[in-house]
Parts: C-alpha cells; structure tokens; sequence
C-alpha cells in the first residue's frame, strides 16, 4: 500500500467521526441535507452526499435528529433538527474532541523537547 493511500484512509477515518459532530452542531438549527453539506464543505468538511444521507438517516435512528417534511415550497425538502439527547452528544463529544486534542498537543511537546511534562 502506498503512503497516499495510507494517509487517505486515515483521514478518511478521522473525518467519519468529525462530520457526526459537525452536523449534531449544525442541525441545532433546523437544515435540510443540502444546505448542510453546503455549510459542512464551506467550514471545510469534505463530505460528499452519499455519505451525508445514510448518516443523517443513522442519527435519526439513534434519536439524536428529528426531521419533518416541509411540502410548502414546489420541491418537498426534508428538514433535520438535533433532538435534546443529540445537544448532549454534540457537547460530551466535542469535550472529548478537546480532551484528545490537548493530550495529542502535550505528547507533540513532551516528544519534541525530550522530556515529559
């Protein structure tokens, strides 16, 4: 296996988890797929659709979304809103997600000078 090849399936693995929070923390307002993976892509989230559906669908599952239909509009969209056990979710990972970081940032700095903090 290649080193690039390496590396995409490390990121790839990497961003699976993050694209759960980001949109957790998105959908605090109410979305549609769309619009989040517009908003994903902008922020810097390479997610492409076919990813971002069956996701979203999951979290629906597991009760962290809740999602309606709106038939307002010509088009029928499906709007998605993080539920109260998602919020919580959201938070206790992005705590987590900051927990790991520093602890990553304290073993870059104890390896680099030498000497553990």
């Amino acid at each position: 296996m290649t080193m690039d090849a390496t590396l995409s399936g490390h990121l790839q693995e990497l961003r699976r988890g993050t694209v759960v929070v980001a949109s957790l923390i998105v959908l605090r307002t109410p979305g549609y797929g769309y619009s989040l993976l517009e908003t994903l892509s902008r922020a810097g989230f390479e997610v492409e659709a076919n990813t971002l559906y069956p996701l979203l669908r999951r979290l629906e599952a597991q009760g962290l979304l809740t999602s309606e239909w709106n038939t307002d509009e010509a088009r029928p969209r499906k709007f998605y809103r993080t539920t109260e056990q998602g919020d919580t979710l959201a938070d206790t990972l992005r705590g987590e997600w900051s927990r790991i970081d520093h602890a990553i940032t304290d073993l870059s700095v104890s390896t680099t000078t030498g000497r553990e903090e």
